[in-house]
């Protein structure tokens, strides 16, 4: 029997829309409602204040999901980019196999016109396009069995050079489009962090002081979860959850995946891969990592999906914990692994 706090997936389902953000920031909008009735100095309710900084809480987890898309977007590239790299090199063998083979038939071309004349045979074959020649079937017993098997090796050499010259461009314009998605969650990202600097900016000093105290929890200072008798689900997950633990007061950033910072699937990538593990950057992609099990039956190292788009992920590490970036402004930190709704668990 696994020993972590339980939540039903009935409580999964109505954990009514709490996010990170707004669970770490529940006593700062306590502290800033504390006298209900009473306005501070500066003509701001209370009620107004928690409103902003609930307001925050919802822009971060928005640039939450837009930093998601920037990572899958980032991953996409990087993949195309070696897809590229990798073609250009088979291009640039293929290209040097056809030189190969017009310089041998060009050598036989010179020595029969220095013995009289060039056969009209090997000018077709020294074309730049001998298809049309070869199509010509009535012609090919003009050829010899050696200079007919020459043609053809030369004719299936270009056809695939052309081929993967054809794929090589294909791939770049998917290599051009990918660098604008990135681009454009680029702005998503920096926009949304910008609102919400704004927002916060804009508090009163206490409100923007008691929303730093509460990001600035990151574990490392009083109570640390008792994590004894966590019995992890594999070796590489133990390995994962020493690594995960390891980052432990690290400060989040979006598109990071450490080694000294990251944002929320960039920590687990990097803990796994500690681990020797390769799991995919984005949570959505995580999600889909590995066998599902039931919150009920969560061990160390399985993976925690939040929301029901999938935007967020932390580690399990026992005993009704998790570890996970939460959001620009905090660090790496323990958190109760019901901090919002479970979309899954993912064993990798």
């Amino acid at each position: 029997m696994v020993s972590h706090r339980r939540t039903s997936q009935h409580g999964q389902s109505t954990l009514a829309g709490v996010t990170v953000v707004s669970a770490a920031l529940a006593t700062a909008a306590a502290a800033l409602s504390a006298p209900s009735a009473a306005a501070d100095p500066a003509g701001h309710p209370a009620a107004g204040r928690a409103a902003a900084t609930a307001h925050v809480a919802r822009l971060y987890a928005q640039a939450e999901r837009a930093t998601e898309k920037f990572d899958g977007a980032q991953a996409r590239a990087k993949e195309l980019r070696g897809r590229v790299t990798a073609l250009q090199d088979r291009t640039a063998r293929a290209q040097e196999r056809v030189n190969r083979m017009r310089g041998r038939l060009g050598a036989l071309a010179a020595a029969q016109y220095r013995s009289g004349g060039m056969d009209p045979t090997l000018q077709l074959m020294l074309s730049e396009r001998p298809d049309s020649f070869l199509e010509k079937a009535s012609a090919l017993d003009r050829l010899g069995t050696d200079q007919a098997g020459q043609l053809r090796r030369l004719r299936a050499a270009q056809r695939s050079l052309e081929q993967q010259r054809r794929e090589t461009t294909a791939k770049l314009a998917q290599l051009e489009a990918s660098r604008k998605d990135v681009a454009r969650h680029k702005r998503d990202v920096q926009r949304r962090l910008a609102a919400a600097r704004r927002v916060l900016h804009g508090l009163p000093t206490d409100a923007r002081k008691a929303f730093e105290r509460a990001a600035r929890g990151d574990g490392r200072h009083g109570a640390v979860p008792d994590l004894r008798g966590a019995v992890p689900a594999s070796g590489r997950a133990a390995a994962a959850v020493a690594a995960v633990r390891s980052a432990i007061g690290s400060p989040y950033a979006w598109g990071r995946s450490g080694p000294s910072s990251f944002d929320c699937s960039g920590l687990t990538q990097w803990a796994y891969g500690r681990a020797g593990v390769s799991i995919p950057r984005t949570s959505q992609a995580q999600r889909g990592a590995g066998r599902q099990v039931p919150l009920s039956q969560a061990q160390p190292g399985d993976l925690v999906i939040y929301r029901a788009d999938g935007s967020h992920v932390g580690m399990y590490v026992g005993n009704g914990q998790v570890v996970h970036a939460p959001y620009p402004g905090a660090r790496v930190r323990y958190d109760p692994v019901g901090m919002m709704p479970i979309s899954a668990v993912t064993r990798p």
